[in-house]
């Protein structure tokens, strides 16, 4: 319904071809998803940059490109993720002080948990998708790269198959044996993932900082790829906050399983989002 709402709303600007694609009407799905999008008015009130002129290109008939349907999503994810964190973050704060408040802001971390959970089930075909076109990391620039970017896909492949029937059996939609044992196996997944991810990292950033340490003349080095390497240091310290937050869900007994308070959790979940949603923006910046 939302989506024939909008293309009528669609047409009626002006555009002549109604043959609108889904590449076209996908970001203003999540806008109208969200009660946003109006009118041009009200969403160049609401939003700006990137966003704004992803919306004229549509209205024009440019079709959006894959990069920029990323940049919104990924964008949308990490904003889902702080507010989540924040206010668990808030929750936990108060849970003595203001038991009551601390309480409506644990059911809005919930509740915003439980979509970014969901929107995590269509998750699939892009990761089959990478997987298929990284192969087995031919353009990696060294053996260990390879092995770990293999290894990565290979647990992430397994891991969304598994949150799925986690995510099935929270809601009783199947009856599933034994659901504790698939959260705990859900929890090994996600912590193998982050680690492989942070291996990864530090692997990529060692190898540039070999690269610019062989560099003779420092003026070699142009600004953007000293900015991008630094960048890198910025990666490595989002990934660490999400692996100390993924072992802490492993059961009790598994390194610091289940030893973090919801303060802890709701301060490093807030400030990994925080690092990804500036990370979004100075990579902007380096691109324009």
């Amino acid at each position: 319904m939302l989506l024939l709402w909008h293309r009528s709303w669609h047409w009626s600007v002006g555009v002549s071809n109604k043959e609108t694609t889904a590449v076209w009407t996908l970001p203003y799905f999540f806008h109208i998803r969200n009660g946003l999008c109006i009118s041009p008015c009200a969403y160049q009130s609401q939003f700006s940059g990137d966003r704004v002129k992803i919306m004229l290109n549509t209205i024009a008939g440019k079709p959006l490109t894959r990069c920029q349907i990323k940049r919104i999503i990924r964008y949308e994810r990490k904003v889902m993720k702080a507010l989540c964190y924040s206010a668990k973050l808030v929750a936990g704060y108060h849970a003595k002080r203001n038991p009551d408040l601390a309480k409506r802001y644990a059911t809005a971390s919930s509740k915003i948990s439980g979509a970014r959970a969901t929107l995590r089930l269509i998750d699939d075909i892009p990761m089959i998708q990478y997987a298929l076109e990284y192969g087995l990391g031919e353009n990696e620039p060294d053996r260990v790269m390879q092995v770990l970017g293999v290894t990565a896909n290979i647990v992430d492949l397994l891991y969304y198959p598994i949150e799925k029937v986690c995510w099935l059996a929270e809601h009783k939609i199947v009856d599933v044996k034994n659901a504790d044992n698939w959260d705990n196996v859900n929890s090994i997944f996600w912590v193998l993932s982050v680690y492989l991810n942070l291996m990864r990292t530090m692997r990529n950033f060692s190898l540039n900082q070999d690269k610019l340490n062989r560099t003779k003349n420092v003026n070699e080095l142009d600004v953007k790829t000293l900015t991008k390497h630094r960048l890198e240091m910025v990666s490595i310290a989002r990934i660490s906050l999400d692996f100390v937050h993924a072992v802490s869900t492993l059961p009790k007994g598994y390194l610091w399983g289940g030893k973090l308070s919801t303060l802890q959790v709701g301060a490093i979940g807030t400030l990994s989002a925080g690092l990804g949603i500036y990370q979004i923006f100075a990579k902007r910046r380096l691109n324009k």
